[in-house]
C-alpha cells in the first residue's frame, strides 16, 4: 500500500467538520495513487457501518441523516481494508442552540431543601443565569447553591423560607439562540409533626386516668350499697 492514499471530502489528513442540525450532511471516502480494487470500511467510534455492495470500492459514501446532538464530537474514520493503518478520520463539531423551554410548579414545605435543576446543554456552551420574579437572583450564602457541567445548571435552595415563593427562571444564552425554562416555587406551610413517643405517652397517660378514674367511681358505687 505503498504510496496510496485516502481523502474524506477532499481532506487527506484528519480534520474536524463544523456543522448544526441539519436534515443530513455526506461524508465521502476516495482512494488514491491506486492501480488495483481497493476496499474501504467505515467505522463510526469503534463500531464498523455496514456498507452496501457497489459502496465499497474505491470510493465509498456515508451519510448522516439527521444530524443531532448525539453526533457531536463523534469520530468518522475510513481504513483501507488490507492495510488499516492506512486511514483518514474526521470528528464532527455539530452546534446548536440550548434545547429548554416550558415551566413547572414546585410545591415545596418550609425549613425543607429544594433543587431547580434545567438543562443547560448547547454548543458552544452557553452562558447560564438564573433569574427571580424576572431579576437577576441575588445569592445568599450558605442559602443558594450553583452547580453546573456542560450539560446541567442547578439551583439548591436550604430550608426554604416563605420569601423563596417565586418565580425562578434558569436563562441559558448562546450566540445561536436561547433557552428558557421558568420554576414556580410555593413554599407552603411546615407540617407540625408530634414525635411517635409523645403520642404513645400521651395515650398511655389518658388510659391510666381513665381506668382510675373508674376505680374510684367503682369505690363510691360499692359504698353506696
Amino acid at each position: 500500500s505503498a504510496g496510496l492514499e485516502l481523502s474524506v471530502n477532499n481532506h487527506a489528513a484528519d480534520f474536524t467538520l463544523s456543522t448544526e442540525l441539519v436534515p443530513a450532511i455526506s461524508l465521502s471516502c476516495l482512494v488514491h495513487n491506486s492501480s488495483q480494487a481497493e476496499e474501504l470500511l467505515w467505522y463510526r467510534g469503534d463500531g464498523q457501518v455496514v456498507l452496501k455492495d457497489g459502496n465499497k470500492v474505491n470510493i465509498s459514501n456515508i451519510c448522516i441523516s439527521p444530524v443531532n446532538e448525539s453526533d457531536n464530537g463523534v469520530t468518522f474514520t475510513c481504513r483501507l481494508a488490507r492495510d488499516k493503518s492506512v486511514q483518514v478520520s474526521v470528528i464532527l463539531d455539530v452546534q446548536f442552540p440550548p434545547q429548554l423551554s416550558g415551566e413547572e410548579t414546585l410545591h415545596v414545605e418550609e425549613e425543607k431543601d429544594v433543587t431547580l435543576t434545567c438543562n443547560s446543554k448547547s454548543n458552544p456552551q452557553a452562558q447560564s443565569t438564573w433569574l427571580k420574579d424576572s431579576r437577576r437572583l441575588t445569592l445568599q450564602q450558605s442559602h443558594h447553591k450553583l452547580y453546573q457541567t456542560s450539560e446541567v445548571f442547578q439551583l439548591s435552595i436550604t430550608k426554604v423560607q416563605k420569601s423563596d415563593n417565586g418565580t425562578y427562571t434558569c436563562l441559558v444564552e448562546s450566540p445561536l439562540g436561547n433557552g428558557i425554562r421558568d420554576f414556580h416555587l410555593i413554599v407552603e406551610d411546615k407540617k407540625l409533626i408530634f414525635p411517635k413517643e409523645a403520642v404513645i405517652a400521651a395515650v398511655v397517660v389518658v388510659t391510666i386516668t381513665i381506668f382510675f378514674g373508674i376505680m374510684a367511681r367503682k369505690d363510691k358505687f360499692f359504698k353506696v350499697w
